[in-house]
């Protein structure tokens, strides 16, 4: 039986009255700019003069936003956060766990998709400089925290922080495929995050409270069933293979991007 979330149309109005909607701030046009042009150079190429004029505000106003160019991808993070927290998610409530956050994951998917060459261009810049990507695993904690609690999993705590360190290090494979991913249902995308949870399922017992209910049968979720399983069906069965040997061989380094 379809769950109450596959008869859902899940195109809700995203922006009603679009036009009486206020001029972004200088804030938001800071972080607009940025995601702009990280996606056409490197994170560490990106100067504040440059960034300034892409957004047309003065030196002044972009040091009293951002002091640093980290705290950009930070407030991007929290947009990004802010969109998923919003969702009515009342019609999942009664779904497992795993599919819970499954469809919590996809939204954030959805939320990022218009960014997909600056989050290109941001794993690029995090394999070659270790820092970098220390300093964005602490982002990716802390908003993966907020996406444990939007799928009603328990995210206190050591072992919350845990499980929030497990569902960073996942989503960050899942974003390999996701930004080369040119279909508009994320088909190939959707079945890289079904393996993610899958493995994650075997990483130290992080999902550990996940792992009870019912053998495998796929996420229910209104994502896997928009008219696409059988796309979703082959696709699985053609990369599944393919991506285990390339996860093997992928750097830590990898597995640390906060989206």
């Amino acid at each position: 039986m379809a769950s109450k979330s596959a008869r859902r149309n899940r195109e809700r109005p995203r922006h009603e009255g679009e036009s009486h909607n206020p001029p972004p701030t200088d804030r938001e046009r800071i972080i607009e700019a940025f995601l702009a042009l990280l996606g056409e150079q490197a994170f560490e190429d990106i100067g504040y003069l440059e960034l300034a004029v892409r957004a047309e505000v003065s030196l002044v106003i972009l040091r009293e936003e951002f002091g640093t160019k980290l705290p950009i991808i930070a407030a991007y993070l929290k947009q990004i956060d802010r969109k998923v927290l919003e969702s009515d998610e009342s019609d999942m409530a009664e779904e497992p766990p795993r599919e819970r956050l499954f469809d919590v994951l996809m939204r954030r998917l959805e939320a990022l998709a218009p960014h997909k060459d600056a989050i290109r261009s941001l794993m690029r810049s995090a394999r070659r400089h270790p820092g970098l990507a220390l300093a964005l695993n602490g982002l990716a904690v802390r908003s993966q925290q907020w996406m444990l609690t939007a799928a009603n999993i328990d995210a206190a705590g050591p072992r919350g922080m845990l499980r929030a360190q497990g569902v960073a290090l996942l989503f960050a494979r899942v974003l390999r495929t996701f930004v080369d991913d040119e279909d508009e249902g994320l088909a190939r995308t959707m079945a890289s995050l079904d393996r993610a949870l899958a493995r994650g399922q075997r990483w130290s017992g992080f999902l550990d409270d996940l792992c009870r209910f019912a053998p495998h049968r796929g996420c229910g979720s209104r994502f896997r069933r928009r008219g696409r399983d059988d796309d979703y069906d082959l696709d699985r069965g053609r990369d599944r293979n393919r991506d285990r040997s390339r996860d093997r061989n992928r750097d830590l380094d990898d597995d640390v991007i906060p989206f």
